[in-house]
């Protein structure tokens, strides 16, 4: 049996509240909403109870943070791709943040498991004055319980229409992108994180954004494999490469705490869902 599961997310500042309400169909949940930062953020768990997707199945899921609220969406753990017969697993996600509004999305890292057809789409659109934080942490198998990635592709797709495109494909097979110095160097881990506005960030806020970046990867043992850019007036990028999830999620977990301090004046606290 495949599975084609949609959720629909919104949230809305209410007297002060950040709200969220949602609509679902299949098997795609949100937990509780969660305060721990109070009224002003409104933390939310998105939940796949399959725990994984197979060749057919298909997760659409949108959310939309209306003027001023501010909604953080995160995972309780990873999203698996597994095994595929031919037909491709597709995650498709759509995120819209309205004018002066925030938005977080940091869900945990995407395993394809070998012999994966898998393909992982993230579209955002940001009216002037929004702003959002988000990452994408992909592993290719599981090197430390000894299933590599031999067999099977894996299609990434991150978007901002007209602003921000990032398409790629990695093929198993393909020893070179894989293996050489010039491509993913042996290295199975995978990770971004990005901040996105929807006006131009003046340019002194842009230089101090990627200053404070390249202080967390300066003390990080991931240093020599990652990197901050700025892709343009709107996008700044950390990239890195790691021979395992935790590093690199951990890497991607204190830039998010040095952005939030810098650009909203926010702690950087993590989800308690992380902990657990």
């Amino acid at each position: 049996m495949t599975w084609h599961a949609r959720l629909q997310l919104d949230y809305s500042l209410e007297a002060g509240r950040t709200v969220a309400r949602h609509r679902h169909d299949g098997p795609l949940r949100i937990l509780q909403s969660l305060y721990p930062e109070g009224d002003a953020v409104c933390h939310n768990v998105l939940v796949h109870p399959p725990g994984g997707l197979v060749g057919g199945d298909t997760l659409d899921i949108t959310a939309a943070v209306a003027p001023g609220a501010h909604g953080l969406i995160t995972t309780p753990g990873a999203t698996r791709f597994y095994r595929s017969a031919g037909e491709p697993a597709l995650q498709r996600t759509q995120l819209s943040v309205a004018e002066d509004a925030r938005l977080e999305w940091l869900p945990l890292e995407a395993i394809c498991y070998n012999a994966c057809q898998a393909e992982n789409r993230l579209t955002m659109a940001l009216a002037p004055g929004a702003e959002l934080i988000g990452w994408d942490v992909t592993a290719l198998g599981l090197p430390g319980a000894n299933l590599p990635f031999e067999t099977g592709r894996f299609q990434q797709h991150i978007e901002i229409p007209g602003l921000w495109l990032e398409r790629g494909r990695i093929d198993a097979c393909d020893q070179r992108l894989l293996d050489s110095p010039l491509g993913l160097a042996g290295q199975r881990c995978m990770a971004s994180i990005f901040f996105v506005a929807g006006s131009a960030l003046e340019r002194h806020r842009r230089q101090a954004a990627l200053d404070v970046a390249r202080e967390v990867i300066d003390a990080h043992a991931l240093a020599a494999t990652a990197g901050a850019t700025s892709v343009n007036s709107q996008v700044i990028v950390v990239r890195a490469l790691a021979p395992l999830v935790e590093p690199a999620m951990d890497l991607m977990k204190r830039v998010r705490a040095a952005w939030r301090g810098h650009f909203w004046q926010l702690p950087g606290a993590n989800p308690r869902i992380w902990s657990m």
